[in-house]
Protein backbone atom coordinates (compact mmCIF):
# COMPACT_ATOMS: atom_id res chain seq x y z
CA UNK A 1 0.00 0.00 0.00
CA UNK A 2 1.19 3.37 -0.96
CA UNK A 3 1.16 6.33 1.44
CA UNK A 4 0.20 8.95 -1.30
CA UNK A 5 -2.83 8.22 -2.98
CA UNK A 6 -3.26 11.54 -4.75
CA UNK A 7 -6.84 11.23 -4.60
CA UNK A 8 -6.93 14.26 -2.21
CA UNK A 9 -4.80 16.59 -4.69
CA UNK A 10 -7.72 18.84 -5.40
CA UNK A 11 -8.68 19.52 -1.19
CA UNK A 12 -11.05 16.93 -0.52
CA UNK A 13 -10.47 12.90 0.90
CA UNK A 14 -12.64 10.00 1.84
CA UNK A 15 -14.57 9.50 5.44
CA UNK A 16 -14.82 6.08 5.81
CA UNK A 17 -17.64 4.63 4.19
CA UNK A 18 -16.20 7.00 0.56
CA UNK A 19 -18.16 9.84 1.28
CA UNK A 20 -15.61 12.88 0.03
CA UNK A 21 -15.31 15.89 1.89
CA UNK A 22 -13.85 19.14 2.00
CA UNK A 23 -10.33 18.55 3.95
CA UNK A 24 -11.32 22.50 5.34
CA UNK A 25 -14.48 20.82 7.02
CA UNK A 26 -15.44 20.54 10.47
CA UNK A 27 -15.21 17.08 10.22
CA UNK A 28 -11.67 16.93 9.46
CA UNK A 29 -11.06 19.93 11.96
CA UNK A 30 -12.16 17.50 14.77
CA UNK A 31 -10.61 14.29 13.96
CA UNK A 32 -7.19 15.60 12.94
CA UNK A 33 -7.24 17.84 16.48
CA UNK A 34 -7.67 14.44 18.15
CA UNK A 35 -4.33 12.99 15.75
CA UNK A 36 -2.81 16.25 16.78
CA UNK A 37 -3.60 15.14 20.21
CA UNK A 38 -2.69 11.80 20.04
CA UNK A 39 0.61 13.17 19.05
CA UNK A 40 1.55 15.06 22.24
CA UNK A 41 0.51 12.19 24.31
CA UNK A 42 2.70 10.19 22.53
CA UNK A 43 5.57 12.87 23.33
CA UNK A 44 4.55 12.77 26.90
CA UNK A 45 5.14 8.57 26.87
CA UNK A 46 8.70 10.12 25.95
CA UNK A 47 9.37 11.28 28.90
CA UNK A 48 10.80 9.90 32.03
CA UNK A 49 7.76 9.15 33.85
CA UNK A 50 5.87 6.89 36.02
CA UNK A 51 5.12 3.26 34.01
CA UNK A 52 1.50 3.21 34.76
CA UNK A 53 1.48 6.80 33.75
CA UNK A 54 2.67 5.30 30.55
CA UNK A 55 0.83 2.32 30.00
CA UNK A 56 -2.23 4.36 30.79
CA UNK A 57 -1.31 7.26 27.87
CA UNK A 58 -0.52 3.90 25.82
CA UNK A 59 -4.32 2.86 26.32
CA UNK A 60 -5.64 6.71 26.07
CA UNK A 61 -3.79 6.94 22.21
CA UNK A 62 -5.59 3.55 21.37
CA UNK A 63 -8.93 4.52 22.40
CA UNK A 64 -8.61 8.37 20.36
CA UNK A 65 -7.85 6.37 17.25
CA UNK A 66 -10.88 4.64 17.83
CA UNK A 67 -12.56 8.17 18.20
CA UNK A 68 -10.63 9.63 15.46
CA UNK A 69 -12.16 6.63 13.19
CA UNK A 70 -15.70 7.40 14.77
CA UNK A 71 -15.42 11.27 14.00
CA UNK A 72 -13.74 9.65 10.10
CA UNK A 73 -16.84 8.11 9.42
CA UNK A 74 -19.91 9.10 7.30
CA UNK A 75 -22.31 9.28 9.96
CA UNK A 76 -24.66 7.04 7.27
CA UNK A 77 -22.59 4.23 7.83
CA UNK A 78 -21.51 4.61 11.52
CA UNK A 79 -23.23 1.57 12.30
CA UNK A 80 -21.20 -0.72 10.02
CA UNK A 81 -17.70 0.42 10.87
CA UNK A 82 -18.25 -0.12 15.09
CA UNK A 83 -15.16 2.39 15.96
CA UNK A 84 -16.87 3.71 19.37
CA UNK A 85 -16.00 5.17 22.60
CA UNK A 86 -17.75 3.04 25.59
CA UNK A 87 -18.85 4.46 29.23
CA UNK A 88 -15.94 1.73 29.91
CA UNK A 89 -13.69 4.29 28.18
CA UNK A 90 -15.03 7.35 30.03
CA UNK A 91 -15.32 5.27 33.53
CA UNK A 92 -11.25 4.39 32.69
CA UNK A 93 -9.97 8.29 32.55
CA UNK A 94 -12.25 9.02 35.82
CA UNK A 95 -10.67 6.01 37.79
CA UNK A 96 -7.70 7.04 36.81
CA UNK A 97 -8.18 10.80 37.83
CA UNK A 98 -9.42 9.58 41.28
CA UNK A 99 -6.30 7.14 41.78
CA UNK A 100 -3.96 9.94 40.92
CA UNK A 101 -5.94 12.58 42.99
CA UNK A 102 -5.37 10.43 45.84
CA UNK A 103 -1.23 11.20 45.92
CA UNK A 104 -1.78 15.35 45.25
CA UNK A 105 -1.82 17.92 47.97
CA UNK A 106 -5.72 19.57 47.23
CA UNK A 107 -5.73 22.25 44.36
CA UNK A 108 -6.27 25.27 46.11
CA UNK A 109 -5.33 27.67 43.46
CA UNK A 110 -5.22 27.79 39.74
CA UNK A 111 -1.70 26.71 38.42
CA UNK A 112 0.22 28.26 35.72
CA UNK A 113 1.12 25.91 32.78
CA UNK A 114 4.91 24.92 32.78
CA UNK A 115 7.41 23.55 34.86
CA UNK A 116 9.90 21.44 33.10
CA UNK A 117 9.10 19.48 29.69
CA UNK A 118 7.41 16.88 30.45
CA UNK A 119 5.18 18.78 32.45
CA UNK A 120 4.52 21.54 30.24
CA UNK A 121 3.83 18.64 27.48
CA UNK A 122 0.85 17.45 29.82
CA UNK A 123 -0.56 20.93 29.95
CA UNK A 124 -0.38 21.59 25.48
CA UNK A 125 -1.95 18.37 25.21
CA UNK A 126 -4.65 19.47 28.07
CA UNK A 127 -5.12 22.93 25.89
CA UNK A 128 -5.23 20.61 22.57
CA UNK A 129 -7.57 18.75 23.80
CA UNK A 130 -9.65 21.58 24.80
CA UNK A 131 -9.76 22.54 21.28
CA UNK A 132 -10.62 19.38 20.07
CA UNK A 133 -13.79 19.24 22.58
CA UNK A 134 -14.37 22.59 20.64
CA UNK A 135 -14.30 21.16 17.60
CA UNK A 136 -16.35 18.49 17.90
CA UNK A 137 -19.28 20.40 19.62
CA UNK A 138 -19.34 22.62 16.81
CA UNK A 139 -19.36 19.26 15.00
CA UNK A 140 -22.51 18.36 16.92
CA UNK A 141 -23.95 21.36 15.84
CA UNK A 142 -24.88 20.39 12.24
CA UNK A 143 -24.33 16.25 12.72
CA UNK A 144 -24.61 13.86 14.83
CA UNK A 145 -21.85 13.20 17.08
CA UNK A 146 -22.27 9.81 19.89
CA UNK A 147 -22.48 11.86 22.94
CA UNK A 148 -19.86 9.22 24.59
CA UNK A 149 -17.26 10.87 22.09
CA UNK A 150 -18.14 14.33 24.02
CA UNK A 151 -18.21 12.85 27.43
CA UNK A 152 -14.80 11.53 26.81
CA UNK A 153 -12.72 14.04 25.05
CA UNK A 154 -14.16 16.21 28.30
CA UNK A 155 -12.62 14.04 30.87
CA UNK A 156 -9.62 13.44 28.82
CA UNK A 157 -8.79 17.01 29.60
CA UNK A 158 -9.44 16.78 33.42
CA UNK A 159 -6.98 13.50 33.37
CA UNK A 160 -4.41 15.56 31.46
CA UNK A 161 -4.06 18.44 33.69
CA UNK A 162 -4.33 15.96 37.01
CA UNK A 163 -1.77 14.07 35.09
CA UNK A 164 0.38 17.20 34.74
CA UNK A 165 0.14 17.81 38.56
CA UNK A 166 0.90 14.31 39.22
CA UNK A 167 3.82 14.11 36.68
CA UNK A 168 4.91 17.82 38.75
CA UNK A 169 4.64 15.89 41.78
CA UNK A 170 6.48 12.69 40.81
CA UNK A 171 9.59 15.03 39.55
CA UNK A 172 9.65 17.00 42.58
CA UNK A 173 8.75 20.26 40.26
CA UNK A 174 6.82 22.98 42.25
CA UNK A 175 3.99 23.97 40.96
CA UNK A 176 3.25 27.85 40.26
CA UNK A 177 -0.01 29.41 41.34
CA UNK A 178 -1.86 31.92 39.68
CA UNK A 179 -2.69 34.94 41.93
CA UNK A 180 -4.19 37.37 40.42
Amino acid sequence: MKVYTKTGDKGTTSLIGGTRVLKSSLRLESYGTIDELNSYIGMIRSFPIANESKAELIKIQNILFNLGGNLATDPEKIQEVKLGITAEDVEFLEKSIDRMDLELPPLKHFVLPGGNEPLSFCHIARTVCRRAERRILSLSETAAVDELVIKYVNRLSDYLFVLSRKVAHDMGVAEINWMP
